[in-house]
């Protein structure tokens, strides 16, 4: 099993479920307060209804801690785990009122978060055997990037940049916007090569020759965007003739189909938005004991 991140930050846990029960009037639910006893106690059970692997565990707990503190949470498993289909994840009791209510968004937690985490599983064991690493993307709904890439990197990806001040990035419009020329835009770069920033850099290539170029400047990370197999090798053989190690980035067009042949290529990252922008959520209940 892959290496679990460190646990998410109490400060954004705390900060994502105070957003999303309010975003679901979850202190106003008309529903329970026309229909359920305010002293009834209940418990009910998290299970997965088809084989995940599951992250976010902690925001489903303090989507019902919110509303309740007094809640019992029990956690059968941990983050990370792929579980089979009908395997009990939690069990919760409580105060109906409170379980009732805060139901939805603990479900909208987990749900999301072990749909990336399963899938990004998928992705990091089609690749074992060769030396790529699964890279996440920027591509997350808004507000939810911490949790996406949490979820990534329990599924086994790395995390690429958090956010636009995390590391610099030349992409096809940054060039474009500097007349098209790939030149006119590295020779913009004063940064010192021996900088945090610079060890930071990744310059996007369309071509082989805009990847020659790269590596006559000595730029450190090449994002290799939309490259035939056939194209990627070509690119490793270029860098490994190059004189120095520069890293290699395989990016567009990655499916589960595809990522086989483009890991065999020799390049040292696939970079995968699918996972956290069209990952489908899974099946998870939260149903009585049986």
């Amino acid at each position: 099993m892959p290496s679990i991140p460190p646990p998410l930050p109490s400060a954004i846990i705390n900060q994502q479920v105070q957003a999303a029960l309010a975003e679901d009037q979850a202190a106003n639910d008309v529903t329970v307060a026309a229909v359920i006893d305010p002293q009834l106690a209940i418990t009910l059970q998290l299970r997965a209804r088809e084989a995940v692997v599951v992250p976010g565990l902690a925001l489903a707990e303090a989507s019902f801690r919110t509303l309740s503190p007094q809640i019992d949470w029990q956690q059968a498993v941990q983050d990370g785990e792929q579980v089979a289909a009908g395997s009990l994840l939690a069990t919760v009791s409580g105060l109906a009122s409170a379980l009732l209510s805060a139901e939805r968004t603990a479900l909208n937690f987990v749900q999301h978060l072990s749909g990336i985490a399963t899938l990004t599983r998928h992705y990091v064991e089609a690749v074992v055997g060769s030396k790529a690493i699964i890279l996440d993307t920027r591509k997350t709904i808004p507000g939810m990037r911490q949790l996406a890439k949490y979820a990534t990197a329990v599924g086994g990806a790395q995390n690429h940049r958090l956010n636009l001040a995390d590391g610099m990035m030349i992409k096809d419009n940054h060039i474009a916007a500097n007349g098209g020329s790939l030149p006119q835009t590295l020779a913009k770069l004063t940064i010192a090569r021996d900088s945090a920033l610079w060890q930071s850099l990744v310059v996007e290539c369309d071509t082989l020759d805009q990847v020659q170029l790269c590596l006559s400047h000595h730029i450190p990370h090449l994002l290799l965007d939309n490259m035939s197999p056939q194209q990627l090798a070509g690119a490793v053989a270029l860098r490994d003739g190059a004189g120095y190690a520069a890293k290699l980035e395989a990016s567009g067009g990655v499916n589960l189909d595809s990522i086989r042949a483009i890991a065999a290529s020799g390049v040292d990252y696939i970079s995968v938005g699918r996972l956290t922008m069209s990952a489908p959520a899974v099946d998870i209940g939260l149903d009585w004991p049986t």
